[in-house]
């Protein structure tokens, strides 16, 4: 893989790539390009879609119009991290960082759960995929992670793929280190569920509890934020199940 560029503009686009390929942007881009940027004529960026990897690509400015010529690809595209994220979702700020923060990570998917005590009962799917863009703008990902539309977390389960370890941080879990207990689990994919502030009640515990394969893990001795236990929960996999072990 080339060494990634920490210099360059990256942009999404929802269009296909391919060397050569002439791309229109909407005004968003296009204001974000030339008015926030300032960049002019001729000026390189990076694009990527998620689909088909990263190219550079040279500002083509037509009056006020500015559009992308597509040049050679410089990194070839990357499959989607096969860790899913489940979640109880939070309010405005709080939940642009967890869902920011879970792509910087390595999820490939976004998953949001209704439990009984989530505190919010409507998720606003555009601006949880909007932040997932942006952190993988800033961060050089090109496999932008899915955005699943919420559900109640016990249709969730009982929906359950078999196949899919889950690890179910829970602040009631007796003390014990996370790291043996994590490296106890079987090979395999795996999910993460973090709870809301409130934590999970006695019938969410036991309908997780009948899954044929999960871990109940504590996070420490401390309570610990919903956003916090999250980039917690997913650090700690990365580091002994996932990808951070190279």
């Amino acid at each position: 893989m080339a060494a990634y560029d920490f210099l360059s503009v990256r942009l999404f686009v929802d269009l296909p790539l391919e060397e050569g390929a002439s791309l229109a942007l909407d005004k968003t881009q296009q204001n974000y390009l030339g008015n926030v940027l300032r960049l002019k004529a001729g000026d390189q960026i990076l694009v990527f879609n998620g689909r088909d990897g990263e190219f550079a690509a040279g500002l083509a400015v037509e009056g006020r119009r500015i559009g992308l010529s597509v040049e050679a690809r410089t990194r070839p595209q990357t499959p989607l991290p096969a860790l899913r994220w489940l979640f109880a979702p939070l309010k405005h700020a709080r939940l642009d960082y967890m869902v920011q923060k879970a792509v910087e990570m390595g999820v490939g998917s976004i998953e949001p759960v209704l439990t009984r005590r989530t505190q919010v009962s409507r998720v606003n799917l555009e601006r949880m995929q909007a932040n997932a863009v942006e952190a993988a703008e800033q961060c050089g990902v090109i496999a932008v992670p899915a955005v699943v539309p919420e559900a109640p977390l016990l249709a969730r389960l009982e929906s359950w793929d078999p196949s899919v370890h889950l690890v179910f941080c829970d602040e009631e879990a007796a003390i014990r280190d996370p790291l043996a207990a994590l490296a106890a689990m079987p090979e395999g994919p795996l999910a993460v569920l973090i709870g809301p502030e409130g934590g999970f009640d006695e019938s969410e515990r036991q309908a997780i509890g009948r899954l044929p394969s999960h871990t109940r893990l504590s996070l420490g001795p401390r309570i610990l934020r919903a956003d916090t236990a999250a980039v917690a929960a997913l650090a700690l996999v990365q580091a002994v199940r996932g990808d951070w072990r190279g």
